[in-house]
């Protein structure tokens, strides 16, 4: 299969996805020319605002494969992916990610997340979200203790 025939799918789902009264979103995951999984948008369904729909074919295609890294799969999606989702792509050792429509196509609809990539490329104290170290007095040794139960 092609490339052209995966990113038809991915829109396809975007398009079903409007049709359930959800957002233009939808993603097809695919290893070795095969669809490992497949998953639009699910926010309007349980208000789950991480349901996008790269991150939910990411975690079906972990729970088909059995596996959390997901090395030599590629993501079809109808939308630019967010931070987020790219995020989560690089952690899971995604290969690649096509994508149909850009965050300057999603603009005037209210789409874009251009706005939430460059707020991420703050410094930790810039950032609209505060992210402050906090410690407790008298805690330490958790990664080491990690490492002593995975040894």
């Amino acid at each position: 299969m092609s490339h052209e025939v995966f990113m038809r799918e991915a829109l396809q789902l975007a398009r079903d996805n409007i049709e359930a009264g959800g957002r233009p979103f939808g993603a097809v995951l695919v290893k070795d020319g095969r669809v490992i999984a497949r998953a639009a948008n699910s926010i309007h369904l349980d208000f789950d605002p991480t349901a996008h729909a790269e991150l939910l074919a990411i975690r079906r295609a972990s729970a088909v494969l059995g596996m959390s890294r997901l090395d030599g799969c590629v993501i079809y999606a109808s939308g630019h992916p967010c931070p987020m989702c790219l995020a989560a792509m690089h952690l899971c050792g995604v290969e690649g990610a096509y994508f149909a429509y850009s965050n300057d196509d999603g603009e005037p609809f209210g789409l874009s997340t251009a706005a939430v990539y460059q707020q991420m490329t703050q410094p930790p104290q810039w950032q609209s979200v505060p992210l402050r170290a906090l410690r407790p007095s008298g805690e330490e040794g958790l990664y080491n203790h990690w490492q002593e139960q995975r040894s």
